[in-house]
């Protein structure tokens, strides 16, 4: 049943019934329970797609974010909602699970809601101009940027530390305090995104520091989870594997490795050193408090928000912003 034919049932027009469906005030109470009566007997169900189709543009930001359970986003999260809030914007939230597409994802978002622009925190680093043109809207890469695609810099912005530098800056850090046997925990070494870039870093920092590759010591959990981190963490030590020190590219995947080597009969640090990238709130907890490099979460947000809001309204082209990580000492780290 439509609008039409429930207005034909009543002997109204559709507009009478457009204004009792709304709770408009100019309708007689006479007609109004006559419609309203009707919608019952009739179980009459609304279309809001077709109302939502002639309503104005409402002034909403998506937020498209990879990681249905990443408790390094919740603190960004509510940094670019205060930010957006304070600039008359409202957020609308999607969560993802490791490998679905966001830019699929964004541009259904941005089709539904009706959106202005889109965030996206976290993703993948290899865009093409064809997938990201079907979003239709303009869009912020948060704590990311097209590293491996195609995607020209004037099409997107983005605002992220520099992943290649955190990860070389992390395994230089234990080198200099007299480790050479470093395992490195990641996901995998050629995911197109975190994983990749922080590899590529710690390699880096190993070969300008004369230390020979060991590919036994790269340790892909295969997911980005804490349970393939501690998994791949406690094969590596059944095996026998001779290291010093640990480079987990994120504290999640940091703090699961810990778990491990406890569970495993080795003590942080005095066996084991471990680091990890990000600066989660849980870091500062643990037992010992995790070695970590800080993303600036309130930065990554409040740039994010305003950033997404000039291109909306006009008042700038896209922008890529590289911030800087803070060195967290923790007690993970030793020096030998």
């Amino acid at each position: 049943m439509t609008i039409k034919d429930l207005a034909k049932h009543c002997g109204v027009s559709v507009s009478t019934v457009s204004r009792v469906l709304n709770n408009k005030p100019d309708v007689s109470e006479a007609v109004r329970e006559t419609v309203q009566r009707a919608v019952e007997e009739l179980h009459y169900v609304p279309n809001s797609t077709a109302r939502e189709l002639v309503m104005p543009a409402p002034d909403a930001v998506g937020l498209v974010a990879r990681g249905d359970s990443n408790q390094f986003y919740t603190e960004i999260i509510s940094n670019i909602e205060h930010s957006l809030r304070l600039a008359g914007y409202s957020l609308v939230i999607e969560t993802l699970k490791h490998g679905e597409d966001e830019l699929w994802a964004g541009a259904a978002l941005a089709r539904s809601k009706r959106l202005r622009g889109l965030i996206f925190l976290g993703g993948c680093f290899d865009y093409s101009e064809e997938n990201a043109a079907r979003l239709g809207v303009p869009f912020v890469c948060c704590t990311y940027t097209n590293h491996f695609g195609s995607l020209k810099r004037e099409s997107y912005s983005s605002v992220t530390i520099d992943d290649v530098k955190a990860g070389h800056d992390a395994a230089e850090m234990l080198i200099k305090r007299g480790h050479k046997r470093i395992a490195v925990v990641l996901s995998t070494v050629d995911d197109r995104s975190i994983s990749e870039l922080r590899y590529m870093g710690c390699r880096r920092a190993l070969e300008e520091n004369g230390i020979e590759f060991d590919p036994s010591l790269v340790l892909e959990a295969g997911e980005y989870s804490m349970a393939d981190a501690k998994s791949i963490a406690k094969k590596a030590l059944s095996a026998g594997l001779d290291f010093t020190a640990v480079f987990a590219v994120s504290d999640s995947l940091a703090i699961a490795v810990m778990k491990a080597l406890h569970e495993g009969g080795k003590r942080v640090p005095e066996d084991v050193s471990v680091v990890g990238i990000d600066g989660m709130e849980m870091s500062a907890y643990t037992i010992p408090a995790l070695c970590t490099y800080s993303q600036p979460v309130h930065e990554l947000g409040c740039r994010s928000a305003e950033i997404i809001v000039d291109m909306i309204e006009g008042r700038g082209e896209s922008k890529h912003m590289l911030l800087e990580p803070e060195f967290i000492e923790g007690e993970s780290v030793l020096s030998l």
